[in-house]
């Protein structure tokens, strides 16, 4: 079980904690166990050394990184990462995501974002948060749309994925968006 006190915010069955590099095995091996699920849209660290070079990144001014914990056994049900973090008059960050093969359909991942969320626009004072998500990926697309995320736009090949040019849909949410609990 991991201490309470690294957890960043509390929902019913998940907490969020930032990533440290004592995961690295835990991670890995639930990335293993995950790969028929992620692909062909995810491709999380499934190596020490990719994780390695995956936490060093997590550690830029730019990049944020948060796993989602069961509270029960503390164990690593998944995880959020915002990207491109910018400031000022922006005040917005790309958000990239996973659940782990075992916690996957449990409304995990629901309740992590929404801590993420909470925490994203209340302690880090973003404003916006993106997701960029491959049309095909129902399951992802149903996700933001749980957390009330609106679809703004199409990008044809968006990002290099497994290989090719992949088209996204272009899905963010606003700090006035959320419900008043939830941030």
């Amino acid at each position: 079980m991991r201490p309470n006190d690294r957890y960043l915010a509390r929902g019913p069955r998940v907490a969020i904690r930032p990533f440290t590099a004592a995961d690295r095995d835990e991670f890995t091996t639930a990335a293993r166990e995950s790969a028929e699920l992620h692909h062909p849209w995810l491709f999380p660290p499934v190596t020490d050394e990719a994780y390695d070079g995956y936490f060093r990144r997590l550690q830029e001014p730019v990049r944020a990184g948060f796993l989602i914990c069961e509270r029960e056994s503390g164990r690593i049900a998944g995880f959020v990462t915002i990207n491109n973090i910018v400031y000022g008059g922006f005040r917005c960050g790309a958000i990239g995501y996973g659940v782990f093969a075992h916690a996957a359909g449990r409304g995990l991942m629901s309740e992590g974002l929404r801590l993420v969320m909470g925490h994203a626009f209340g302690t880090m004072g973003l404003h916006r948060l993106e997701a960029n998500i491959q049309p095909a990926n129902v399951q992802s697309i149903a996700l933001v749309q749980r957390a009330g995320f609106r679809l703004e736009g199409f990008s044809p090949d968006f990002l290099f994925i497994d290989g090719a040019w992949r088209d996204h849909e272009r899905w963010a949410i606003t700090r006035e968006m959320l419900p008043e609990d939830a941030g």
